[in-house]
């Protein structure tokens, strides 16, 4: 997952999928991490039977988009799997100065598509809506272009909507020949159960505090800046994830990270205090990246509590909680209320579940 820190051919904007201020996993010249993973697409690719949909899951920030992003690339540079380049590769790496490279990095490969949540004009959508969808399938609805592969990737299956994952589901249930799709998913219970089926999955496991501080020296200025001992910090503190690091070497990340623990510790009674800190503090404009990291870490409390020892009867509340968050949040973001308004009343569907979650 290491960066080329320089990028004069793409204007440096904000894209909802990539961690603001760090370089978007397509300018990846590197994997950390994953070698099997990697090595179960080189094989999958070079067997001539490969799958045309994958689902890459595993925790936001370990790594999912630069896999996805290197086995694109592969692909569309080396378009037949039974090439000597390809039985005598060791990894899914395309050399610098690659023809295929530039095209892919400014997101004009004609045989290439990324769904992704698009900007309204002043803020990202909360949805990969369908319009994105059906825009991206014309990759899939025509030859392609340069006579290879056409490829996709979703980023994230998450985002999708019912109507945006269905349309998504009519292209995995009848590709065109040569199709790769990707999907990448942080938690694949959030996947609609139909395109689950029909993916290869693959699952990513979290980085260790090494790699993530590898993987942040090679994002350039001024993450590999932050210091050896911050980002050694950040590194073990970041529980598998370079997005968890990296949001405790951005601004006020440290502060931000100990109200959030203490506000989870104190799950799932609550503490009304502690709550009302955490919420006012992200609820501002500025603090979008902070508000996502709690609604991140509701998320995987929520998903601690799932692989404790339980009894069916709490499995079944903790199930309950977690699609009443999910609805709660979407719906929230759809309607653009007010943040700190909508963490008060997950915290309050939380401690409304203490004592059958704490009854075991």
């Amino acid at each position: 997952m290491s960066r080329a820190p320089k990028r004069e051919t793409v204007e440096a904007v904000e894209e909802s999928d990539a961690f603001s201020g760090a370089p978007h996993p397509r300018f990846a010249t590197g994997l950390v991490g994953h070698a099997a993973a990697e090595a179960v697409m080189l094989e999958g690719y070079r067997s001539g039977r490969l799958a045309h949909a994958w689902l890459i899951g595993g925790k936001e920030g370990v790594g999912k988009a630069t896999l996805a992003w290197r086995f694109a690339k592969f692909v569309l540079a080396n378009p037949d799997p039974g090439a000597r380049a390809v039985r005598e590769a060791r990894d899914l790496s395309v050399p610098a100065g690659h023809p295929v490279l530039r095209p892919l990095e400014a997101l004009a490969h004609p045989d290439f598509a990324l769904f992704r949540r698009a900007w309204n004009g002043k803020a990202f959508f909360t949805e990969i809506r369908i319009d994105e969808v059906r825009a991206g399938m014309q990759v899939f609805q025509m030859s392609a272009a340069l006579g290879g592969w056409r490829v996709a990737i979703v980023d994230s299956a998450d985002d999708l909507n019912r109507n945006s994952a269905n349309a998504l589901l009519k292209i995995i249930e009848e590709p065109p020949p040569k199709s790769l799709i990707l999907i990448l998913a942080h938690r694949l219970g959030a996947v609609l159960p139909t395109i689950r089926s029909r993916c290869r999955r693959l699952m990513l496991d979290p980085l260790s505090p090494r790699e993530i501080e590898t993987v942040i020296a090679g994002l350039g200025e001024p993450w590999s800046d932050a210091g050896a001992a911050r980002i050694a910090e950040a590194a073990v503190r970041g529980n598998g994830s370079v997005r968890e690091a990296l949001s405790r070497l951005a601004p006020a990340g440290q502060k931000i990270g100990a109200m959030i623990e203490a506000a989870l510790q104190r799950l799932p009674k609550g503490d009304i205090r502690a709550n009302v800190r955490l919420a006012e503090a992200v609820a501002t404009r500025a603090a979008e990246a902070d508000y996502q990291r709690v609604i991140l870490a509701i998320y995987d409390w929520i998903a601690a509590e799932g692989k404790k020892p339980s009894s069916s009867a709490r499995l079944e509340v903790i199930a309950d909680l977690w699609d009443v968050v999910r609805a709660t949040v979407r719906e929230a973001e759809a309607l653009n209320v007010d943040k700190r308004a909508l963490l008060m009343a997950l915290f309050e569907e939380i401690s409304a579940r203490a004592p059958a979650l704490l009854g075991g």
